[in-house]
Order: C-alpha cells, then sequence, then structure tokens
C-alpha cells in the first residue's frame, strides 16, 4: 500500500511552477534582445499548452521574474526578465561551470555501472540536468576528456554511445557502502549487522506488521553484489541468486540518484538505463515495495512524470547537505513563491522615493524664485504662496 509524504509531494508542486517559469525564460532569453512583445509571447507559449491569453496571465503572476514594460519606440507592452531573474541564472552558471570536476566524475561512474561500461549519448543528453553536466557536455566533457571517455557510433543501431576508456577501481566504491564505513567507524564491532543494510526512513502513517518487520530485517542482512561489480559470468539462476539481484537492483537506483546533483530523478529517466544496468521491468511497482529508501511522487506534471526521491537525502523537504548548484536551482523557486505583493510594494516605494525626490527638487527651485523676487512681491501673495507650500508638504 503506497503512502504518501505531503513534503515530497509539496516540493515538486514548487518545481511544476519553476518547470513553466524557465520555458518562459528559455524563450526570452533566446531573444537577441533579452526581450519579447507580449503578443509573441503568447504566440510562442501555445508549444507548452498555454492558449493565448493565459500565457500574459502566468506571466504576472511572477513579478520578481518577469518585468512587463511599455517599449520607448514602438508603444506596445514587452516582457524580459528581472534583475534577480538574471543574477539566478548567473548564480546558477557559475556553480555550473565549477561543479564540471564532480560531473565527470559523475559520468564516469555511471558508465562503470552499465554493462559493457557504455550508455547510449541520447539518454545521457535527457538526464544531463540532474547529473549537472552543461547543455554542451559532448564537447566539454567527453571529447575533452580522451584518457576516460570515447564516442562510438553503433552502425548496426545507428546511435552515438559513450564508453568509459577504463574502469578505475578507487571509483567503484557506492555512497552506501561510504555512508557505512562512517557508521563502521563510529561503533566498531557493534556495527557488523549493517555489512549489507540501507537506510530506512518509512513516511510518515506507514504500518509496520509484526510479519513484515521480520522480512525486512531478513532482507537488510542479505548479500548482494555491487553496481559497480561485473555479473555477466556468474550463474544467476538460483533463487538465491535472484533475491541478490533484486537487492543490487536497489543498490544500482540509489546509487543513481546518489550521484545527482538533487538526490533525485524522474523514474522515465531511470527507464532509460533500465537495460544497461539490469534493472527490473515494472520500475514504480518496484520501488514502490521499498518506500522506506525511495519516495515516488505523481505530482508536478499532471502525474505524467514520477520523480524519484533519495529519502535518506531529505529532511523537512529540504536536501540535508546542499551543493551549490542545487542552491542557485533552489533560488529561482525562492522567486517563484514571493508574494506578488511584495513586488507591488516594492514598486511603489521606488515610485515614492522618485515622486518625493522630484518634489523636494521643485521645492528648492521654488524657494529659490522666491527669495530672489522678495522685493517684487506683496504680502497677502507671500501668504498665498506659503499656504500653498504646507498643502503641498501635507500631501507628501
Amino acid at each position: 500500500l503506497r503512502v504518501r509524504d505531503h513534503g515530497y509531494d509539496n516540493y515538486m508542486e514548487v518545481e511544476k511552477k519553476t518547470r513553466k517559469v524557465l520555458k518562459f525564460q528559455n524563450l526570452i532569453l533566446s531573444e537577441p534582445s533579452q526581450s519579447l512583445p507580449i503578443s509573441r509571447l503568447e504566440t510562442l507559449a501555445r508549444r507548452f499548452g498555454f492558449t493565448r491569453h493565459e500565457s500574459g496571465a502566468f506571466v504576472l503572476k511572477f513579478p520578481h521574474v518577469f518585468e512587463i514594460f511599455e517599449h520607448p519606440v514602438q508603444r506596445i507592452l514587452f516582457c524580459r526578465l528581472t534583475r534577480k531573474a538574471i543574477l539566478q541564472i548567473e548564480q546558477e552558471r557559475r556553480a555550473l561551470a565549477a561543479e564540471l570536476p564532480r560531473a565527470v566524475t559523475r559520468l564516469r561512474k555511471l558508465l562503470m555501472m552499465s554493462n559493457h561500461g557504455r550508455l547510449r549519448l541520447e539518454h545521457v543528453r535527457i538526464a544531463r540536468a540532474a547529473y549537472g553536466l552543461p547543455d554542451d557536455f559532448e564537447n566539454s566533457v567527453v571529447l575533452r576528456y580522451p584518457q576516460f571517455f570515447r564516442l562510438i557510433d553503433a552502425k548496426e543501431t545507428r546511435n552515438k554511445y559513450i564508453e568509459v576508456v577504463e574502469r578505475d577501481p578507487g571509483l567503484g566504491t557506492c555512497a552506501i557502502e561510504e555512508a557505512r564505513e562512517r557508521v563502521y567507524r563510529e561503533r566498531g564491532s557493534d556495527a557488523e549487522d549493517i555489512r549489507f543494510s540501507f537506510v530506512i526512513d518509512f513516511p510518515p502513517g506507514f504500518k509496520i506488521g509484526k510479519y513484515f518487520r521480520i522480512a525486512m530485517w531478513k532482507w537488510q542482512r542479505l548479500p548482494y553484489w555491487s553496481p559497480y561489480e561485473d555479473v555477466s559470468g556468474y550463474d544467476l539462476r538460483s533463487i538465491e541468486a535472484q533475491k541478490r539481484m533484486e537487492k543490487r537492483a536497489i543498490a544500482t537506483i540509489h546509487e543513481l540518484l546518489s550521484l545527482t546533483v538533487e538526490k533525485k530523478i524522474t523514474l522515465e529517466r531511470i527507464a532509460h538505463f533500465r537495460m544497461a544496468m539490469n534493472l527490473p521491468k515494472k520500475l514504480k511497482d518496484f520501488l514502490l515495495q521499498h518506500q522506506g529508501i525511495f519516495y515516488v511522487s505523481t505530482r508536478g506534471n499532471q502525474g505524467k512524470l514520477h520523480t524519484v526521491f533519495l529519502r535518506e537525502a531529505y529532511r523537512k523537504g529540504e536536501l540535508i547537505e546542499p551543493n551549490e548548484l542545487y542552491l542557485a536551482r533552489r533560488k529561482l523557486a525562492e522567486l517563484v513563491l514571493l508574494s506578488p505583493r511584495k513586488a507591488k510594494v516594492d514598486g511603489e516605494l521606488v515610485g515614492y522615493r522618485r515622486s518625493r525626490l522630484e518634489d523636494e527638487m521643485g521645492q528648492v527651485t521654488r524657494a529659490y524664485v522666491e527669495d530672489a523676487c522678495e522685493d517684487f512681491k506683496g504680502k497677502d501673495d507671500s501668504g498665498r504662496d506659503k499656504d500653498a507650500e504646507d498643502d503641498l508638504t501635507s500631501d507628501i
């Protein structure tokens, strides 16, 4: 029985908005002037499923990301990104560039987990954002490091593959094994029971019966082969070997999630690696049998996409050990969640300061004229001027 965890579902509700915002951002950034007429924006947004007037209403919902202004020459409404949104994009670019050495290591480990040390280029391209790879990773990563990667054209399938040049034993350690090693150092011989165990954190409301607890105790102590171990020469026909392969599949998906930037990835991305990494066919049902390790969320895209979270990496909807790229991406979510009312108040404060400055400059000018012409004014006129000045000051 599946139990929902609202912390992860709420996370995906926010991400659903940010995905749409990113689509509009890419439209605007693709223009040489970094701005678009609203009429053209409405036309281009139809490819995202927006009707003519929905796109304009959507942009107005996020005034901290999009700014509507009147073009000084054409006198029509344009849309551009706010300064906050531009700073967020620059922050993400810098974080992505700094993440490149770790992204190279992630790609090497991904290839080492596959059966033959290679993956389809297209499958890696689709999952590039999750693993911190740049859009041009084929040139900036694969071709730039020939000592690690090589590109192969498969003539029989007409597909391109990325192949690891040499398997590095130093990279063959999983994240869960490193976590166990830390526990070993803390607890010593008392930690012998966790040799093959995983961190289990069931969602709130998950009922654990007596027999389920016993089965979980046995499963935690079941040995398995590492995802980086070559099992092509093993005899996998026995029931014991099949159980080990099932647990190995859990370890493989655990490692796939551990290598991602945000410790989450869509189920459809994992399915692309299914054949290359010996994963079972019905992945969703398979993962729902281990709700203490993974959480599968159907929120975020009207149930069409399934996002898999690594439960041990999150606490209260936030990553326990955030990295710079994760923080840069979450900055966009913060801009999306900021209240439109706050943007309106900020705009009013800016307008108030500008109008007050103009009024103060006007008062200085009037005072200078009055002093220069004091001899030519009558008593009554000067009184009226003083009253008018008092009225103006009270309005401010």
